[in-house]
């Protein structure tokens, strides 16, 4: 697929980036469980922090091809640290959009800046893929909201300064009873769990988050209220294909390991290369990823174009995801039992890969969206 020559030039930024200051402490990063502010300081001076927020509110105006191929370049480095970069472009995209010049001038800067870490609050223990069984309420008080409730596996949470809290306003309506709340994660009334032990992805931070009797201005509520279930949604296309371009990041970064490893190791007196076996594991990793990138890129695009791209951003987040999984799983195989140890590379994007079958939405969810736009709309493209 064709890509521009400013296209081109985020990726060669990005890939250099990647390769010169993410992939050698990624392992570090891993074992360490480390949150690597340095490296997000050193991103939000390249510009790699709300790619798609227009220059006049601060960002550098990007396009979601440009996001996804920047997600993708991030993730070969690393996963986590392109997981914060799509943290950071939904939450500045929802003040870009929905805050009102108040709201972006206390929060915005400081995100795209690196000075002000988001957290993206919608799951809780009972809603996870059904968002509609929230239980976080938010009511009126004399001087503005009062806010009670939990969150559980939230991004950032341990570490997060201003969360965009989804919470239930008038509990008999619903879908459009759900409204949005810009909080100070450091106000009295907030209490952040401990941080959980993740299988993969160890240095983006997840946690949970608790609200009581936590005292709201009037100003906090971000759009309107009664549209935060609307405004959330809105940017879920965006946050599908941005772990799709990540899952795909992984995927490519199994494939150089696998491809480099496969070259050198020997056996039987010849590069293990030479084996039929091998070199099929490589091709179908090779197409495989090539094809997710392609339905990424696609995605991207028809959002770009004004298009309806659910259905597209379903397909590439689950089909890339998916190819993470599988194309990784190869890639310890090349490795033999090497690919099993700690300290191998393949090894932690196999721990990496499982998370994006799950989060921004389940594969089986995605599935059910694609299932139900055929039904609605046809096969016909």
């Amino acid at each position: 697929m064709h890509l521009t020559e400013t296209h081109l030039q985020i990726r060669e930024m990005t890939r250099n980036f990647a390769d010169s200051v993410i992939r050698p402490v990624s392992e570090e990063l891993d074992r360490d469980e480390r949150f690597p502010s340095e490296i997000y300081e050193e991103m939000a001076k390249l510009g790699l922090f709300g790619i798609c927020v227009p220059e006049e509110l601060g960002g550098p105006g990007f396009d979601t091809l440009s996001y996804a191929i920047v997600m993708e370049e991030l993730s070969r480095g690393y996963a986590s640290v392109a997981d914060q970069c799509g943290l950071v472009e939904l939450a500045s995209m929802l003040l870009a959009q929905h805050g009102t010049v108040e709201q972006r001038e206390k929060w915005l800067e400081g995100i795209l800046r690196a000075e002000a870490k988001a957290a993206y609050c919608i799951t809780e223990a009972e809603a996870g893929t059904d968002v509609s069984a929230i239980r976080t309420r938010a009511t009126r008080s004399e001087d503005g909201w009062l806010l009670e409730g939990e969150k559980t596996w939230i991004h950032n949470a341990p570490i997060a300064d201003v969360g965009f809290v989804l919470a239930r306003t008038d509990p008999e309506a619903g879908h459009r009873g759900m409204s949005i709340f810009l909080v100070d994660l450091n106000s009295d009334g907030v209490t952040k769990g401990r941080r959980e032990e993740k299988m993969g992805q160890k240095a983006s931070p997840v946690g949970g988050l608790s609200f009581q009797n936590a005292r709201l201005p009037k100003n906090a509520l971000l759009g309107e209220e009664g549209r935060g279930f609307h405004i959330m949604m809105s940017v879920l296309d965006k946050g599908r294909v941005g772990i799709a371009a990540l899952a795909v990041g992984i995927a490519q970064a199994g494939l150089e390991a696998a491809l480099e490893y496969a070259k050198q190791r020997r056996q039987f007196n010849r590069s293990i290369s030479e084996f039929q076996g091998v070199q099929w594991l490589l091709a179908d990793m090779a197409k495989d990823i090539e094809a997710a990138r392609l339905l990424v890129h696609s995605a991207a695009r028809k959002i770009d174009d004004g298009e309806d791209a659910t259905m597209a951003c379903s397909m590439a987040k689950c089909f890339a995801s998916d190819v993470a999984v599988s194309r990784t799983s190869d890639a310890v195989q090349v490795f033999g039992g090497s690919g099993y140890i700690r300290g191998f590379e393949v090894e932690r994007l196999y721990r990496d890969a499982k998370i994006t079958q799950i989060y921004e939405g389940t594969n089986q969810i995605q599935r059910t969206i694609i299932a139900r736009e055929l039904l609605r709309n046809g096969a016909r493209r």
